[in-house]
């Protein structure tokens, strides 16, 4: 009702606003015109043409107001996301004026917002500005791969996914470049990242190594092929439309020969020898 009757007060005071402005400018119009009467020009001179007054207008602000009281009005949670969102796509401080100027969420004149947002864990508050808090103070691709490599068990995409705007764009380029391994699944929350180290040596008890041993992998490569869909992972071949344009075309799909198991000395070259708790590999 507040609002209301302010509005209809601005809307009163824009019309004698109007009024005035229309009156000074035609006393202007009619002073100029008298001023210039009494000069004397030729005869023949062209006459100049008539100037045009335009009438002056206020702007109609009633939307904007509108717009301001339907934040402010508007749930806790609303008005901290919209903070939040600001602090986060441009990464700067900001006062409680100046997020005012941008948001219209008034802090300073609202408690619970104030406490919601200085207790907020992605808000840092020194006492003057505002800004946002991420889990990992990171600047850049050096510092992210410097950070990867102190967790050789992995870490989790998530807790580094808004350190800085181009985040994920680095950790592409890491990816590409072989600095990591990025493991996807079908949730984004639950993508690992592990550093491509081949000094980190990972420790894995004996429970795990004898479970990874007992593990029997499937012979056909359909069961494979079935394995991975359960996983959620897109298998590489597809062994059934293969076999089946075989027999179309009257080919029998060859037996692989069995390949002699070489024996593992010292001289082998080994290409996981930075696991050798998993194999009991010689070293």
């Amino acid at each position: 009702m507040a609002l209301n009757e302010r509005l209809s007060k601005f809307k009163q005071q824009q019309e004698r606003c109007q009024t005035t402005l229309s009156s000074i400018a035609a006393t202007q119009a009619s002073t100029t015109k008298s001023y210039n009467a009494p000069r004397s020009r030729p005869a023949n001179a062209p006459s100049a043409p008539a100037k045009q007054i335009q009438a002056i207008k206020f702007s109609n602000d009633t939307e904007r107001l509108q717009h301001i009281n339907s934040v402010r009005k508007s749930p806790v949670g609303a008005q901290i996301k919209s903070v939040i969102e600001l602090l986060y796509k441009t990464r700067l401080a900001y006062t409680a004026e100046q997020i005012n100027e941008a948001t219209y969420v008034a802090i300073n004149s609202n408690k619970a917002v104030f406490d919601s947002l200085t207790n907020n864990p992605k808000v840092q508050f020194d006492g003057k500005r505002f800004s946002y808090k991420s889990k990992h103070d990171l600047k850049g691709k050096d510092q992210l791969l410097h950070l990867i490599r102190r967790f050789p068990e992995g870490l989790p995409v998530v807790e580094v996914k808004d350190s800085y705007p181009t985040v994920l764009d680095d950790l592409q380029a890491l990816k590409a470049s072989g600095d990591v391994w990025w493991l996807s699944s079908m949730d984004s929350q639950e993508d690992i990242v592990y550093p491509n180290d081949p000094k980190s040596k990972i420790k894995l008890d004996a429970d795990l190594k004898e479970l990874y041993r007992e593990i029997e992998l499937p012979r056909d490569m359909i069961d494979i092929e079935k394995e991975l869909l359960k996983n959620g992972q897109k298998p590489a071949t597809d062994t059934t439309k293969r076999r089946a344009a075989a027999q179309i075309h009257g080919q029998r799909p060859k037996p692989k020969a069995k390949k002699k198991q070489k024996e593992i000395t010292k001289r082998t070259k080994l290409t996981n020898a930075h696991l050798p708790e998993l194999f009991d590999l010689p070293r």
